[in-house]
């Protein structure tokens, strides 16, 4: 179920109505529940005047809730993870073209819809992880290598319907063909420690536990556990092993958070100026850190600098949504449930 925010400086949206003479505002419904996405907003108003009304919930629900509201809904703008999202919200019809030199001039073209519906404001890496006591596996350097019978009862991973793994087997559908695609899903499969489970943090926990030797995880769970207090956190930190893959050839799969104007929003001007603001320095800084993620503009900050830089897969983001019936039907004929 969405839930209402109210910003210090802001109304909050109730109800999914504003009055309709209040143009000064903008309505922003995101999938992203993060304090410094708060901080972000507020400097917004404070620059612009321009009030923001929010409201939050998860993205399947975001996208079903601005389809079913049709021309009257009061959103502005969507907020939403993962590129496949963006691509399903694009053709459920959620958003409209933008053209802002802006945003096309900031953000790179593999990171934002052809056709200007969504752009990528921030990025996360799907890495690999291996147990350090155990090192990295022999000739373990890129995601192919993950179905290599050598890692036989090694590999952990989560379900295959999570979004992020997704998009991940989109990519290599993309990069290798179908009929690759699908020996590399049924290898992985074999090489299961145990049936998929939990989340990423999970897989991480289960890794530096030596529960198995290697799994996959986005960078922003790893760079929560940097940021963390706990002395179980640091635990897991200090047994893991991370490694950027595809280095040698086409780079490491990235994913986004990212944004739209909605098809009928009644604040057009102010959500484009919303998404543009979305691209400067200080904000950019904010969006990324939130959620310890890489900005689209500029270098690395905050916990996950330290893993240093790393050569990216510049694929089409579009296609990771694309490609997604693909790569359900793949995992399902390959056992990974």
């Amino acid at each position: 179920m969405p839930c209402a925010r109210s910003l210090a400086s802001g109304l909050v949206l109730v109800a999914a109505t504003v009055a309709a003479d209040d143009k000064n505002v903008v309505n922003v419904y995101s999938a992203r529940h993060y304090d410094t996405d708060l901080a972000l907003y507020e400097r917004f108003e404070e620059q612009t005047a321009i009030r923001i009304n929010l409201i939050e919930g998860g993205s399947d629900g975001l996208i079903e809730r601005i389809v079913n509201e049709a021309e009257f809904s009061p959103a502005d703008v969507l907020i939403t993870v993962d590129a496949g999202r963006l691509w399903r919200a694009r053709h459920a019809g959620v958003f409209q073209a933008v053209d802002s030199t802006v945003l096309n001039d900031r953000i790179p073209a593999h990171l934002r819809d052809r056709d200007g519906h969504w752009f990528g404001f921030s990025k996360r890496a799907r890495v690999i992880v291996y147990d350090k006591a155990a090192g990295l596996p022999l000739g373990l350097s890129r995601y192919e290598d993950l179905a290599d019978p050598g890692l036989g009862g090694k590999v952990c991973m989560r379900s295959s319907g999570n979004i992020y793994n997704l998009s991940l087997l989109g990519s290599l559908i993309e990069h290798n063909g179908e009929g690759i695609a699908s020996d590399w899903a049924r290898g992985v499969v074999a090489n299961f420690r145990r049936p998929p489970q939990g989340n990423d943090t999970a897989q991480l926990r289960a890794v530096a536990a030596g529960e198995c030797e290697v799994s996959v995880a986005n960078t922003y769970y790893i760079g929560r556990l940097l940021a963390s207090d706990d002395p179980e956190d640091r635990a897991v930190i200090e047994g893991l092993g991370i490694l950027f893959p595809n280095q040698e050839d086409r780079g490491t799969h990235v994913n986004i958070s990212g944004a739209g104007v909605t098809r009928h929003a009644p604040h057009r001007d102010n959500a484009v100026k919303f998404l543009e603001y979305l691209t400067g320095d200080d904000a950019q800084r904010l969006f990324a850190e939130g959620n310890n993620e890489y900005p689209v503009v500029g270098p690395a900050s905050g916990p996950i600098a330290v893993l240093g830089e790393f050569k990216e897969d510049t694929i089409d983001a579009a296609v990771l949504g694309a490609n997604q019936t693909l790569a359900v039907k793949t995992y399902d004929r390959a056992g990974w449930r």
